[in-house]
């Protein structure tokens, strides 16, 4: 397996489930210091949004917030599990859940832009 590698590098969504908020619009940019993460996100349904986690055995565990376009804060939790495109590009598969809510979970697909 690769070296994650993401600081500096921004993803774009390409895939969520229907109970998520994240569109195509939303655009993440990803800071990293040796297994921290860290991003900022918005667009789309997001006004403005931070996620913080970990690498951990090769995958990212982390939690994020964000408030929507109709200014509801939405918290939840994710992991996302790295794989290469055949360019070359990293693409995540997360699976993550709402603390906030109704506490439903859901499927996402980002990839680096």
């Amino acid at each position: 397996m690769k070296t994650l590698s993401l600081h500096g590098k921004t993803f774009r969504s390409l895939a969520n489930t229907d109970n998520g908020e994240v569109s195509g619009d939303t655009v993440f940019v990803y800071g990293q210091q040796d297994d921290l993460i860290w991003a900022d996100y918005q667009g789309g349904p997001i006004t403005r949004g931070h996620l913080v986690g970990k690498i951990v055995d090769g995958r990212l565990e982390f939690v994020y917030h964000h408030i929507n376009r109709e200014g509801e804060l939405m918290t939840g939790k994710c992991t996302s599990y790295p794989e290469w495109t055949g360019e070359g590009k990293l693409r995540f598969r997360e699976v993550w859940q709402w603390t906030c809510e109704d506490h439903s979970s859901g499927e996402s697909v980002i990839e680096e832009i």
